[in-house]
């Protein structure tokens, strides 16, 4: 009879076990490779720089008046100076505008006579693109590019990527556009060897649907590519969280049912969603000067104040999204000094506060518990899912144990991915455990920290 008995019970085990790993398969959606490496880096540095910064004030949807390309004169270029803000701040990888709406090409390209080619600044043989790539392989950061082809004042194309001002109406030059588009494409991500993410800004009107056929070329020549709003069929997605202020909602979930692009189905909620079909994480671009992508004389007193900046942190980075902070180099081809050291404050911040956990942890189940040797003042918690198992965590608590005391709630929440940091009255406690409350599957907690924040 107990060996009948035990039989039953391993058939029974083997019976959830199985059914487990089924639910698993059918109903978790995983990150790619890429995406899992992307989420780690956290952090990353946008660069805007173009001929604009020559002409303050003129707006490329005038569609006219056009800034002379011998205006453009970064004569005190620096891209390893560029890197050193980007490094000082803890930014992993960094993206430079290659081509913004003004249609200026900041590479040596035949496409169209209008960049860095057309310029007297070093005899038209300056390539922006290439200084930026080495300086970021000099200094250990994942270079990324930008290059929209939703909007080109110079070609007379707005938004979502028609001629015409963004009207459309003339087949035969939005071909010729696309074909522009296709080998832009095929120059950026071909000559300067892997790239870490590109950023298509406003998405990009689907080949199906009348617009270039971007997506065989990225296959092509970048297949680990991050693709920020990328087209439909571009395997590392990641998307917009809906504004330019660094924050994300919340819950801030990694899957989501649709892209966020112009060309393709727009994604509503920009939380996305716990049920989602797609693994297309969050990414949260900011200006490190209010408002300002590009540089503008005597704008000093736009940058972001240091609290500021933690507190975009808390609300990107500690809601399971990537934070990309913009840096907008003067007309001398550097990083302004005044912005240089608030990235220093900023990167030093986040080592004083997030450096060194009073303790750490990892576990699977519904319970993992952190004893610590002593009663120690605690105020911060960070959560990691090992996301390479997709999001499994649906709602969750974290409680406390002070000395002499039961457990008491220190905070909760629903969505953890990446990285959920977590800010609550200070305490001393003994021992910290994570509850969840709800999951999909069984949860794996790849970290699991505790931290005193003075």
């Amino acid at each position: 009879a107990l060996l009948i008995s035990a039989c039953i019970c391993m058939f029974a085990m083997s019976i959830v076990q199985a059914e487990e790993k089924e639910k698993e398969k059918n109903v978790i959606v995983k990150p790619t490779a890429a995406q899992v490496a992307w989420h780690d880096m956290e952090l990353g540095m946008f660069f805007h720089f173009d001929i604009t910064v020559y002409k303050q004030g003129w707006k490329w949807r005038t569609f006219k008046d056009f800034p002379d390309p011998n205006l453009y004169q970064p004569t005190k270029l620096d891209t390893d100076q560029w890197m050193e803000a980007a490094k000082a701040m803890g930014a992993k990888y960094a993206i430079f505008v290659a081509k913004h709406c003004s249609g200026f090409l900041q590479w040596q390209s035949d496409i169209y006579p209008y960049g860095v080619k057309q310029s007297s600044w070093r005899d038209g043989k300056g390539d922006v693109v290439e200084e930026f790539v080495t300086s970021c392989r000099k200094y250990g950061i994942k270079p990324g590019l930008y290059a929209s082809v939703s909007a080109n004042g110079y070609l007379n194309v707005d938004n979502p990527g028609l001629v015409n001002r963004g009207k459309g109406g003339d087949p035969k030059a939005q071909a010729e556009y696309n074909r522009i588009c296709e080998k832009m494409a095929k120059e950026l991500w071909s000559q300067y060897g892997e790239l870490v993410e590109i950023w298509f800004d406003g998405g990009a009107i689907p080949a199906v649907k009348g617009g270039p056929d971007l997506v065989p070329i990225l296959k092509k020549y970048q297949p680990n590519a991050i693709a920020f709003q990328g087209p439909i069929g571009t395997p590392n997605l990641i998307r917009w969280v809906g504004n330019e202020r660094g924050v994300a909602p919340y819950p801030c979930w990694s899957t989501a049912k649709a892209v966020t692009s112009e060309g393709g189905t727009i994604e509503k909620v920009f939380g996305g969603h716990p049920d989602g079909n797609l693994w297309i994480p969050g990414e949260c671009d900011v200006p490190v000067r209010n408002h300002d992508w590009f540089w503008k004389p005597n704008r000093e007193k736009r940058l972001y104040p240091l609290e500021h900046l933690m507190d975009m942190y808390y609300r990107s980075v500690g809601r399971n999204c990537n934070l990309l902070l913009n840096a907008n180099p003067n007309p001398d081809g550097l990083v302004p000094e005044a912005d240089m050291k608030r990235y220093i404050e900023f990167g030093k911040e986040i080592k004083r506060r997030f450096g060194k956990p009073v303790a750490k942890t990892t576990g699977t189940g519904e319970e993992v518990e952190l004893s610590l040797k002593a009663p120690t003042v605690i105020n911060h918690v960070t959560i990691m899912e090992d996301i390479a198992h997709g999001e499994r965590i649906r709602s969750y608590v974290v409680e406390g144990v002070e000395e002499g005391g039961a457990w008491i709630t220190l905070c909760e929440g629903q969505s953890v991915g990446h990285k959920r940091i977590h800010l609550f009255d200070t305490r001393t406690l003994k021992k910290i455990r994570l509850r969840i409350t709800k999951s999909v599957a069984t949860p794996i907690i790849r970290e699991q920290a505790v931290y005193n924040v003075q």
